[in-house]
């Protein structure tokens, strides 16, 4: 699902086959995740998050549901965890933040080495000595935000304006892809290594884009993994 429609993205000035103009939509979707390090549509991640003092594990992405917390430990980074260990806020409710609380004061008789006479959850989790969890889960918005969807199109329109080459350029590089308005239509290769790790960007390239995005940045740097 893209977070602007191709008629979204024809009216903020992308030309070009409706191939070509979803594919500037789509480098267009990669900047704002990039920038904003939010993902704006149900996404299926694998979060790797530290643990708090406090046993509050802060989660990089607005989450939905959490269907799995795993300690990271060596070598074979651990079990997971009973849904009774832990329990989940999210920024969907008003007054609540992205996180996944260990149940540190509680304990489970059934659950060995988190029983009541082995001190509990809080026991279990020092001799474990983890100081990050792993957390699977669906992670994003319900749908996208409106001004995310403007900020997308706008955008997907800036990139392609931006990589248009000038006549000098195409001559210099006959292997430019250029349409028949001399428009480049060659994205280049957004691979963002390993894991599908995506770095943050201090702008999308466009300081109308940025402003529309504002309300939305995540100044976590927690890594995080796409499934």
């Amino acid at each position: 699902m893209a977070y602007c429609t191709i008629q979204a993205a024809k009216d903020a000035g992308v030309t070009g086959t409706d191939a070509e103009v979803t594919a500037w939509i789509t480098a267009a979707q990669e900047g704002i995740e990039r920038y904003t390090q939010q993902v704006f549509e149900p996404t299926d991640l694998v979060v790797v998050a530290d643990v708090g003092a406090d046993g509050l594990v802060i989660l990089p992405r607005r989450v939905r549901t959490v269907t799995s917390v795993i300690p990271v430990l060596e070598p074979d980074g651990g079990a997971s965890v009973p849904a009774s260990a832990y329990r989940v806020t999210s920024s969907t409710v008003l007054g609540q933040i992205d996180a996944v609380h260990l149940a540190w004061g509680g304990y489970d008789d059934l659950v060995a080495g988190a029983e009541s006479y082995n001190g509990g959850w809080l026991g279990l989790w020092e001799r474990w000595g983890a100081e990050q969890v792993k957390v699977l889960g669906s992670f994003g918005y319900d749908a996208v935000p409106s001004l995310v969807g403007q900020a997308c199109a706008l955008l997907a329109a800036d990139l392609q304006a931006k990589a248009a080459p000038s006549d000098a350029d195409a001559t210099s590089a006959p292997g430019l892809q250029v349409d028949d308005e001399g428009n480049n239509v060659a994205i280049e290769d957004t691979d963002d290594g390993p894991s599908g790790v995506v770095g943050p960007t201090s702008s999308t390239g466009s300081t109308q884009v940025d402003a529309l995005l504002v309300g939305y940045l995540n100044r976590g740097t927690t890594l995080i993994g796409g499934v």
